[in-house]
């Protein structure tokens, strides 16, 4: 594995570790119950999509996804709703965060690269990305969900016979805290000068890894007080976790090797050069050498920036083409027909426990219409802007 494929193994490992102990000590539970007080019941989906809008916008996508699961189970459980009915709009929000907002990598590469505006480029991923999202999430689930009944994976059964349980504050924390660590990194990164000794404290304290390491630490504590849960239980928890998903980080550390190869041997410039074959309108143009690329490697991170790269000399001839728009419109076509040569599609498969088929008929379909949902709304906003 490379150092960004070890990166991405830790985050995988430790978000699981946070997930299965918020399950295990009812803290997922805790959040469920809270959160049906404020939003009264019979709104899981809902409850779920304000999660996947607030935690997608400031951390990854797997980490996001790592860490609310376990609540989206417990929402499930105790709405009586299908899982795949709660869960699925919780993906969708978190993808369309993912891959459409700054400060993900992808954005704001994009944004560099053909100049936009980064703060026009957030409120249109919000004007694009929600209304896409309601598509691909919640009518899509409604679909879907019905006819294809899965069991959580963090499930929180363990937890009826627990002595106590966590509080809302304390278990809110332990998923706050990574997300206010990601959020500062970010923050220093856009306001503070490059030699500030401060921007390299945050930087180093809201690296994935990091921030996932110090909700694991706080997590522990929290959660071992609580129920209370022995050293030995906790140690048995985390092990319990990381067996789980062993597979998993072995599939994700192929894909990545896979999309290696296929960046190497000059795949995504020659399906760029394809789709600039064909006269098409710029939005367009954009969003099809991202989603060219994104099948081709299945990673929409170096799908939009690869497409950023390919087109900025393009637009330097089309002054007339909306460059915040266009980061919107590459952002969309990378996020299209996730497959098995991406690492996400592991890893969604993996938390949400579906067979590759149910991965492909759920996870892909649900990107693709995202995708295409936001480059159609892209579209309409050009006859605006």
């Amino acid at each position: 594995m490379c150092s960004s494929d070890l990166g991405i193994a830790a985050v995988i490992a430790l978000g699981a570790m946070v997930g299965r102990l918020l399950a295990e000590s009812g803290g997922a539970r805790v959040l469920a119950e809270q959160l049906e007080k404020w939003f009264g019941p019979g709104r899981a989906v809902i409850c779920v999509s304000l999660l996947g809008i607030g935690v997608g916008l400031v951390t990854w996508f797997t980490v996001g996804l790592l860490l609310l699961v376990p609540v989206a189970a417990s929402l499930a459980r105790r709405s009586g709703r299908p899982f795949l009915l709660v869960a699925l709009p919780m993906v969708a929000f978190l993808s369309a965060m993912h891959g459409l907002t700054p400060p993900h990598p992808g954005p704001v590469v994009a944004i560099d690269a053909l100049g936009a505006n980064p703060g026009m480029v957030l409120a249109l991923a919000f004007v694009v990305g929600v209304p896409a999202a309601i598509l691909a999430g919640p009518i899509f689930a409604r679909w879907v969900a019905p006819g294809m009944p899965v069991e959580a994976v963090f499930s929180d059964d363990s937890a009826e016979g627990a002595v106590g349980r966590p509080g809302f504050a304390a278990t809110a924390a332990v998923i706050v805290l990574p997300v206010a660590l990601m959020l500062s990194a970010s923050a220093a990164e856009l306001l503070l000068p490059s030699a500030a000794p401060a921007r390299g404290v945050l930087a180093f304290a809201g690296h994935p890894v990091t921030a996932l390491s110090a909700a694991l630490v706080l997590a522990l504590f929290v959660f071992g007080r609580a129920a209370p849960f022995s050293r030995g239980q906790l140690l048995a928890f985390t092990e319990r976790s990381v067996a789980e998903i062993g597979m998993t980080l072995l599939v994700v550390g192929a894909g990545g090797g896979f999309a290696r190869v296929l960046r190497e041997a000059g795949v995504a410039d020659a399906l760029g050069g394809l789709a600039g074959a064909a006269s098409l309108p710029p939005l367009v143009y954009g969003w099809l050498i991202a989603a060219f690329i994104r099948v081709a490697t299945g990673s929409a991170t170096v799908a939009i920036t690869t497409a950023a790269g390919l087109l900025a000399p393009v637009l330097a001839a089309h002054p007339e083409v909306n460059r915040n728009l266009m980061v919107i419109a590459l952002g969309s076509g990378s996020l299209v027909l996730s497959h098995l040569n991406d690492g996400g599609f592991w890893i969604v498969r993996s938390c949400l426990g579906l067979s590759v088929g149910q991965t492909l008929r759920t996870w892909c379909v649900l990107e693709t219409i995202l995708g295409v949902a936001g480059l159609a709304c892209c579209l309409l906003l050009s006859f605006v802007l």
